[in-house]
């Protein structure tokens, strides 16, 4: 199954005020493993961008000069993310913000039914903890230090991960039934990533081993074995 990480930065926290996107980065995940496909741009937000904002994601208007409007990436966005189910911690916020700006070029909005909210996720298997991304990924031992400020790239890489872990960590890739295909498709992932081997291994076992293992086999294991025994039952059923 497609399914598509996604952070978001901003100008601010309210979209009723005027705030806007500054950046945006989608992970395409394909039976819940990263397959290195992902869509990342920074987003001239047309508009200041107020200090307090810049302390958390530390975007600038000068690092975003020549960075494009949204309207110049909507439709790659779009064309990337498709009908694919989107992850999103705090799915609310983020969506808010990706259909004001949907709105602002009438084009239909992104429904929340196409998404899955990881802090709700959360908060069900954590009641009463905090479920911040920082909190979850020290729970569950990733590394932080490449987090010195909220970015949508870092922050949709260690989302991914925490999403793996909230569904059940690495047994979520364990095929249970016949038409479970999730470990199939991890399989092809990183065959795709890898590739194949050029050439298959030469075999291990030597000309004499394989004449010791037929010796065996006729001195030791024939004559009046088990399987035989089973044998002669199943003919006299």
């Amino acid at each position: 199954m497609r399914e598509i990480v996604v952070d978001t930065e901003t100008t601010g926290l309210e979209v009723e005020k005027g705030h806007r996107l500054v950046e945006i980065c989608c992970i395409e995940l394909d039976g819940r493993l990263p397959t290195g496909r992902f869509y990342h741009t920074l987003i001239d937000p047309q508009r200041d961008i107020p200090a307090e904002a810049v302390a958390i994601h530390g975007l600038t208007e000068e690092k975003l000069k020549g960075a494009p409007v949204f309207a110049d990436i909507a439709g790659p966005l779009l064309e990337f993310i498709a009908e694919s189910r989107l992850v999103i911690h705090n799915a609310e916020f983020d969506l808010r913000f990706l259909n004001s700006e949907l709105a602002r070029l009438d084009r239909p909005p992104i429904p929340v039914s196409q998404s899955l909210d990881t802090l709700a996720l959360a908060r069900r298997r954590f009641p009463g903890s905090s479920c911040s991304l920082n909190d979850l990924c020290r729970r569950f031992n990733f590394d932080l230090s490449a987090r010195s400020k909220h970015g949508a790239r870092i922050d949709a890489e260690l989302l991914a991960q925490v999403y793996l872990e909230l569904i059940g960590g690495r047994q979520a890739r364990l095929a249970l039934a016949p038409e479970d295909d999730t470990a199939v498709k991890s399989v092809d992932v990183q065959r795709k990533r890898w590739g194949m081997r050029p050439e298959p291994l030469p075999s291990r076992i030597t000309a004499e081993e394989l004449a010791a293992h037929a010796r065996f086999i006729a001195e030791q294991l024939e004559g009046d074995v088990v399987w035989k025994w089973v044998e002669r039952a199943a003919e006299a059923a």
